[in-house]
């Protein structure tokens, strides 16, 4: 449906006119100041705190928020006369367009309302186990993915075992094959693991999982691994199949920037099998990927607004967000690792980061910190659970954030590592 999904608005054309041509990939672009100020623009935020709390979702820019509101116009103007006519030729154009951007085939893809969504649908839709069976995840896997993985129990009468991920020392140059052993050993003490839930960015640590090696790991071992996708698509630069693994769960409103409401699932093609249809839907034939999740009536809006937000997306250039956000992460990481009591729970190695890092302090809850920064320093963080060591304090800049956002909460760091706890 070309003539509805290529719709722009004006300020969406004087934008993207401003905006300089997507930069090359160098050693120098993450520091471009005259770039990034310019991607800046695009966006309104509020100055009422340094906002490092972007992993929730991710704030839409002027432009694409001018397309979307045009079209929350025009839906509740046209109504069903609009979508009752045109939305499956619409949603097939969609699912091409988001599809293009995975990398992979339309046939491969469904939208769904979020990463979760997706998540829990190709859990519990997973049947390539029996009983006595084991599906694995660990404590750093989302808190629902892993309910749903223990709740397999029930559905198939497998046996869930959950592992702890090390925690990387400062002075570790060797944690990638750490993380790689752990599963390694967990996949030989459990020689009957059909399924591994694995976390592409961690959404707690931000921990990025070397997810190819992982996925041919448990395939060499008889596994199949449903990778958790909602962090990192669009903070890193990569196409979907490069995974390597048969099922993937997306978000789109996080760093892609569309509209709150849009995500995707992603099943391998020849692998739909694999996962049951959503609650016996018939909707679809029994070989569609579409039968394997059911969102009802969407936000027609939001995702009609799905083209703008991917063509802002490569404009600004994947390469180039996860060079940026990886340079705010490493701003304020790299002054916060000389000082007392705080731990940083990601690696310095660039292949296991992304923008999002957590930290903990010695002597301090994480709630306690978190607060300290907010009301002591204006910079808000969050506190995320998992972790089986404990709560950590997670910092996620945008791609508008400033450096000087990262010195300020390395400077409020400062302060209270060296009080009294």
């Amino acid at each position: 449906m070309p003539d509805l999904l290529d719709i722009r608005t004006p300020d969406f054309h004087s934008a993207m006119a401003a905006l300089p041509p997507t930069p090359a990939p160098s050693p120098t672009l993450a520091a471009d100041e005259t770039y990034w100020s310019a991607v800046r623009a695009l966006y309104r935020q509020s100055d009422a705190l340094v906002n490092l709390e972007n992993g929730y979702w991710g704030a839409m820019a002027e432009p694409v928020k001018s397309v979307f509101h045009y079209w929350i116009e025009r839906v509740n103007h046209e109504t069903t006369t609009l979508v009752r006519a045109q939305w499956s030729a619409i949603h097939d154009g969609l699912r091409e367009r988001v599809a293009a951007a995975m990398g992979c085939a339309a046939s491969e893809i469904e939208l769904t309302r979020n990463a979760t969504e997706a998540l829990l649908a190709l859990i519990s839709g997973y049947n390539g186990v029996a009983p006595g069976d084991t599906v694995l995840y660990s404590d750093l896997d989302y808190p629902c993915g892993k309910d749903a993985m223990e709740w397999l129990r029930e559905r198939r009468g497998v046996t869930p075992v959950r592992i702890t991920i090390p925690e990387p020392e400062a002075s570790q140059t060797d944690f990638r094959r750490r993380v790689i052993e752990t599963y390694a050993d967990a996949l030989r003490a459990h020689p009957r693991t059909r399924l591994v839930l694995l976390s592409h960015v961690c959404f707690a640590t931000g921990l990025v999982m070397p997810v190819a090696e992982l996925s041919a790991l448990a395939k060499e071992a008889g596994a199949d691994v449903i990778v958790d996708a909602a962090h990192s698509w669009g903070a890193l630069d990569f196409d979907v199949p490069s995974l390597d693994a048969p099922f993937a769960a997306l978000n789109l409103h996080k760093w892609i920037g569309a509209p709150l409401g849009c995500g995707a699932v992603y099943v391998r093609r020849g692998r739909v099998g694999s996962i049951d249809p959503y609650l016996g839907d018939r909707t679809w034939p029994a070989d569609d990927i579409r039968a394997r999740v059911h969102t009802g009536s969407p936000n027609f809006a939001a995702w009609l607004a799905l083209p703008a937000a991917l063509e802002l997306h490569e404009r600004i250039g994947a390469h180039a967000k996860e060079a940026r956000l990886r340079a705010l992460r490493n701003a304020w990481v790299k002054p916060a690792r000389a000082l007392p009591g705080v731990r940083i729970l990601t690696p310095d190695d660039p292949s296991m980061t992304a923008g999002i890092t957590a930290f903990r302090l010695d002597g301090r809850t994480a709630k306690a910190t978190s607060d300290a920064l907010r009301e002591r320093f204006g910079i808000f963080t969050v506190t995320r659970p998992g972790p089986d060591a404990g709560d950590v304090v997670r910092v996620t800049p945008a791609v508008f954030s400033r450096m000087s956002d990262a010195a300020r909460l390395a400077d409020a760091l400062g302060v209270l590592a060296r009080e009294p706890r």
